[in-house]
């Protein structure tokens, strides 16, 4: 594991919550954390205390943070933020997961710094996540090395080369778990259509996504590879893809999607 320094990790709700876990489950030290949350729970507390790391509900004086990881919700960040300002030296690098939360935002109320902007999703918590990240030009490589492997312990990190792209980042898989948990509902409703009773087509559609994304995760063909591995010519899989991969199918609805998704992420950062 990288030399991280000490932590301050602002915000234990799910998702960095989820990170914390994983963090002490990958051999960084409870010692080396401190977490400021005006409420965690229970959960929360007891793991707090069993890893030896420090927990304020507040700000003390005299903290100090080499590496200061913001998982406050974006709402709440303006009110947050101008508290947190003393946390902040020449040596410390802001991590900032908040959705539409700008690096001159960042800025502009903790003063000029290394900052990274990340973008985790909710997967996360199982240890299964994907994060986009960008760093402003202040991130030394040694500081991008310690950001990385606080980040990779939910998963897959992906470095883009602008901030711009993490509100893309953000509309693909920021949100796209919800996405797929959609169209599990929208295939159980479609197979109740059918006839099918409510709870065995949810069934059946919530263990084919699940089962489907297990196998896009073990095999090393990509997407559409396997896609033509189960669509025999002339039969029932092309039928319904012969509607899904029309002009009018799931293609240019994805487009519309994704692009409002990165709209209002534009819109949240000013």
């Amino acid at each position: 594991m990288v030399s991280v320094g000490h932590v301050v990790l602002v915000g234990a709700g799910n998702m960095g919550g989820a990170l914390l876990s994983g963090w002490l489950a990958n051999g960084i030290a409870g010692s080396s954390v401190t977490v400021i949350d005006p409420s965690p729970s229970e959960a929360m507390q007891a793991m707090i205390s069993k890893a030896g790391a420090t927990h304020h509900s507040t700000l003390p004086d005299g903290l100090a943070a080499d590496i200061l990881f913001l998982a406050v919700k974006p709402q709440l960040m303006e009110k947050v933020l101008p508290g947190l300002k003393p946390l902040v030296g020449e040596t410390t690098v802001v991590v900032s997961i908040a959705a539409g939360t700008t690096l001159a935002f960042l800025t502009r109320q903790l003063g000029e710094a290394g900052m990274v902007r990340a973008m985790p999703n909710t997967p996360a918590m199982i240890g299964r996540g994907v994060t986009g990240a960008y760093a402003n030009p202040k991130v030394s490589d040694a500081q991008r090395d310690a950001v990385q492997a606080l980040l990779k312990v939910s998963g897959p990190v992906e470095w883009v080369s602008s901030e711009a792209d993490i509100d893309s980042v953000t509309a693909v898989s920021g949100s796209g778990p919800a996405y797929v948990f959609y169209l599990v509902e929208c295939m159980a409703e479609a197979g109740r259509k059918l006839g099918l009773p409510e709870d065995v087509a949810m069934r059946l559609a919530r263990e084919t996504v699940s089962g489907a994304g297990e196998l896009l995760n073990r095999s090393p063909d990509i997407a559409s590879k396997l896609r033509q591995n189960v669509t025999s010519p002339g039969g029932t899989t092309a039928a319904a893809l012969s509607v899904l991969m029309a002009d009018d199918g799931m293609q240019p609805l994805f487009d519309k999607a994704l692009e409002a998704a990165r709209t209002r992420a534009q819109e949240l950062g000013g």
